[in-house]
């Protein structure tokens, strides 16, 4: 069972930009926007109320990993670690490039990096919890990657 492992963290990991796109749309922007209203919103601080989402998410892929681990249930084990590295990313992505919380680094210079980006600052113009709309973080709407192509060649061209 070990040998398909990876097939089911890779599984997992692509399972989980659904699942963020669910809960983003249906729950954040729902019965917890309480907790994510601080992240349309800006207040002053480092930590946001959203930031409780992490533990939502932390701790089913922590339990994942030791109960199967413990137990020997190991395709529960590789679905713990693809959440966490979906996780990983999410924190890089989200908190590191998109909204600057730390300055790791800088731009990434990629079509793709450029549509993430657009498709976020869409997302935030909507300042309430109604009217949203991308609300997923790896895929993005076609529209915003063709513009982002664009965007990058003229941008490539005039080097």
């Amino acid at each position: 069972m070990i040998v398909l492992g990876p097939l089911f963290l890779v599984l997992a990991f692509f399972g989980m930009e659904f699942m963020a796109w669910f809960t983003h749309k249906y729950i954040m922007h729902g019965s917890m926007w309480h907790f994510h209203r601080d992240h349309h919103q800006a207040e002053p601080g480092f930590f946001e109320r959203n930031d409780v989402f992490f533990l939502i998410y932390a701790v089913p892929s922590w339990l994942l990993i030791m109960l199967g681990s413990m137990n020997g249930y190991w395709i529960a084990v590789w679905i713990g670690f693809g959440i966490l590295v979906y996780g990983i990313c999410y924190f890089l992505i989200h908190d590191v490039y998109i909204h600057r919380r730390f300055r790791w680094f800088r731009d990434i210079d990629h079509p793709y990096f450029y549509a993430i980006r657009k498709a976020h600052k869409i997302h935030h113009k909507y300042r309430g919890k109604e009217d949203g709309e991308c609300f997923g973080m790896l895929i993005v709407p076609w529209k915003f990657y063709v513009e982002a192509k664009k965007t990058y060649a003229r941008k490539n061209k005039k080097k």
